[in-house]
């Protein structure tokens, strides 16, 4: 698994400790493993994620930055350091009540491949979530689905899957060390058979920003 280059990953670091020095708030634990969540990051809230997975799942080394920019709407910047790559995703909340959700947006295009719209809607007790949608990915529309549990006070259990032949099934927990800081370890199984098994994790800190 290659690095990211130092100059590169003093720019991540020097990011990661700017937010770590903001004011702090509580971890949203916005997300299952894979799959987009209808759920939109609080307006004002960055979460800076640093994301580390195995090659064949997408770039193994990614910084994120996702910022609640209304009630409504967010917005989410990935960069890849190996290789370098810039992934764009927006979505638009179009119902955002106490237990139903509904949300549409743009997955970021890669490998020169045309943006990924998607519609998504969640069921959301309190405790218990559940999701599903349908998002275009290479010509072809794909069923996702999503579950989560929130098992105890600081640990999220999770899993979800996207149908293509090319995709995964899921399942990871997200741990709150901090009230601003969260660890998702998950493991991907491929679609296709013969299955492989394959190792994802991601570190996320929320703050305040305005």
């Amino acid at each position: 698994m290659s690095l990211p280059t130092p100059n590169k990953l003093v720019i991540a670091l020097a990011i990661l400790l700017a937010v770590a020095l903001s004011t702090a708030s509580y971890a949203t634990t916005k997300g299952l493993n894979q799959i987009v969540t209808p759920d939109i990051q609080p307006m004002g809230v960055l979460c800076t994620s640093f994301q580390d997975e195995n090659a064949a799942l997408g770039n193994p080394q990614q910084l994120q930055l996702e910022l609640g920019l209304t009630d409504s709407f967010e917005v989410a910047i990935f960069q890849g350091f190996s290789p370098e790559q810039t992934v764009f995703n927006a979505e638009l909340g179009l119902v955002q009540k106490k237990y139903f959700l509904l949300s549409t947006g743009l997955l970021g295009a890669q490998n020169k491949a045309k943006y990924q719209p998607f519609l998504e809607g969640g069921y959301y007790t309190g405790k218990a979530e559940i999701i599903a949608g349908i998002q275009r990915q290479n010509g072809a529309y794909l069923g996702v689905f999503g579950v989560s549990y929130q098992a105890l006070p600081r640990l999220l259990i999770a899993a979800d899957y996207i149908s293509g032949s090319s995709d995964f099934a899921t399942v990871g927990v997200t741990y709150a060390i901090l009230p601003n800081l969260s660890f998702n370890p998950a493991l991907y199984i491929s679609n296709a058979s013969p299955h492989h098994a394959f190792g994802y994790g991601v570190l996320s800190w929320n703050v305040k920003v305005w």
